[in-house]
């Protein structure tokens, strides 16, 4: 049986962590920054865990993350 292809663009988006958690960076961070407050934008920064539902989707494209 042929290996998996890791899809490219969720290799670069997502990292699985040593417990198993599949986390993402927060959205809302690339443009229009100048009205956002300091906090909200420090509160982009953080890495947040991938929901439930999408989690299967994510290990799928990318079985060796």
């Amino acid at each position: 049986m042929p290996k998996i292809r890791t899809h490219k663009g969720t290799k670069k988006r997502f990292r699985i962590t040593s417990t198993g958690k599949v986390m993402r960076r927060h959205a809302m961070r690339s443009h229009l920054l100048e009205h956002k407050s300091g906090k909200r934008k420090r509160d982009y920064r953080t890495q947040h865990e991938v929901a439930q539902a999408d989690r299967h989707t994510v290990i799928r494209l990318a079985p060796y993350l």
